[in-house]
């Protein structure tokens, strides 16, 4: 039997055996159609007691055809309630993912429904996304709350940890790009020693690339407010002209400290790097991260890195890095954020003209309108070297302005297993003093990514 004719016998029993349901609105009785596969006269109200029966005696696919049935209901009020029972159901069956759709479902409908989002945070830190949930209570926390329930949702925060010991995430986009190599558009190089014609390859070549991004990582506790968390990472960008292929990974173990407002997560391990099928680069890393909440609305990210880079094609590059990067994230409403991050990163070298010091700042901004999710975000980053390019005074050193923009949307209008579409275009434009690194990059992603 299908589910829907399942659902219509379990109604059709109960309605025509319970004095309580033998009645609809109005007095009315409810009624079966002659072809057997309609069933009217129950109230809404009759319906979500019939289905909160079928649940508690244990029937919980009885249950759910009801709540998805009520869900498409054309009052606000009844699909919302029936999506938000749905998704209580959902979790308590560990389906996060089905429990998160259906709470993102009233969101895009009613994002000020604070309640909902707070039920959200709790699935996503469930199925370890524990910043995303840190964002929804953010939201929900910036969509006012009454003063004893914020207090109530301020612990919560404090204590919020994923509890989920194995996870991971993946997107992947088709990625048309015009300069997939990022390398300047002239064909030839001044220098004393004369004019050099630039390869193909050290030209400007547009391309179609498919991006793929994933993690996979583990959780496991070690008492008192301490965590270990293996993590291992890749990024890769593959096109038909497989000398730019590019592919970069990582390894990373780190023990994570949480106490009130405030994480201390210290890490190290190995990154590495390919680019056209060969072995590029690869670095030995440790980090220190501090993130803290700000009041109910923010939260600041601090962290610290240094590597050490030894490069395979190229030992006169090998050298320290250092980074120091600090953000701040901030709800300015149930639908609208902001953040601001800003990074300082020094790099030596054997030979100093590949040597750098290099800072900028990023402002980003999201927008959640209905069932689509707008950004945008823009960076402008300044970078000089310690020496002339090619030890060559005349071509002198690296001195670069970095400028890129970005923005796109996340369509949950279509959904297919929990993922949707999402689009996003950016345009990069690095103004050098060597016309090598002189470039110009428009890229556009369209890819899938998760729909709550």
């Amino acid at each position: 039997m299908n589910r829907p004719a399942k659902v219509l016998g379990l109604l059709g029993a109960l309605a025509l055996s319970s004095p309580a349901l033998a009645q609809g609105e109005g007095g009315a009785a409810p009624r079966v159609s002659s072809d057997g596969t309609a069933l009217t006269g129950l109230s809404a109200a009759q319906l979500f007691d019939i289905a909160d029966q079928a649940r508690v005696a244990g029937r919980i696919e009885d249950a759910e055809a009801i709540y998805l049935a009520l869900s498409r209901d054309p009052q606000i009020e009844i699909r919302s309630e029936a999506r938000f029972r749905l998704g209580l159901l959902l979790a308590g069956q560990k389906r996060y993912t089905d429990a998160a759709l259906a709470f993102r479902a009233i969101l895009d409908e009613q994002p000020e429904a604070t309640r909902v989002r707070l039920e959200l945070a709790q699935v996503l830190a469930s199925m370890g996304d524990e910043g995303g949930a840190r964002r929804e209570l953010r939201q929900a926390q910036a969509a006012g709350l009454p003063s004893e329930v914020a207090q109530v949702v301020d612990r919560f925060a404090a204590a919020l940890r994923s509890n989920r010991r194995f996870g991971g995430n993946v997107e992947f986009a088709f990625a048309p790009d015009n300069n997939i190599n990022r390398a300047t558009r002239a064909t030839t190089l001044d220098t004393p020693l004369g004019e050099f014609v630039l390869s193909d390859d050290a030209r400007e070549q547009s391309g179609l690339g498919a991006h793929v991004t994933g993690q996979v990582y583990a959780r496991l506790a070690l008492g008192d407010g301490f965590t270990l968390v293996p993590r291992l990472s890749g990024d890769g960008t593959f096109y038909g002209k497989s000398q730019f292929n590019d592919l970069a990974g990582s390894a990373l173990i780190g023990v994570e400290w949480q106490s009130g407002r405030a994480r201390i997560i210290p890490s190290a391990g190995m990154t590495w790097r390919t680019y056209g099928g060969r072995a590029f680069s690869r670095t030995t890393t440790a980090d220190l991260r501090w993130t803290h909440r700000i009041g109910a609305r923010a939260q600041s990210d601090i962290g610290f890195s240094y590597g050490r880079t030894h490069y395979l094609r190229n030992a006169m590059q090998d050298g320290d890095l250092f980074s120091l990067n600090a953000g701040v994230e901030r709800a300015l409403s149930a639908r609208t954020g902001i953040g601001l991050s800003f990074n300082i990163q020094r790099q030596t070298a054997r030979d100093p003209q590949y040597a750098t010091t290099a800072g900028g700042s990023t402002l980003l901004g999201w927008r959640e309108m209905g069932k689509l999710t707008v950004f945008a975000n823009a960076t402008i980053r300044r970078l000089e070297s310690d020496a002339d390019y090619l030890g060559l005074p005349t071509l002198g050193r690296r001195k670069e302005w970095y400028l890129r923009g970005g923005m796109g949307a996340t369509f949950r209008q279509i959904e297919v297993a929990g993922f949707s579409p999402v689009t996003r275009f950016s345009y990069e434009r690095n103004i050098s003093t060597v016309e090598l690194f002189d470039y110009r990059r428009a890229t556009v992603d369209v890819g899938i990514t998760r729909a709550f």
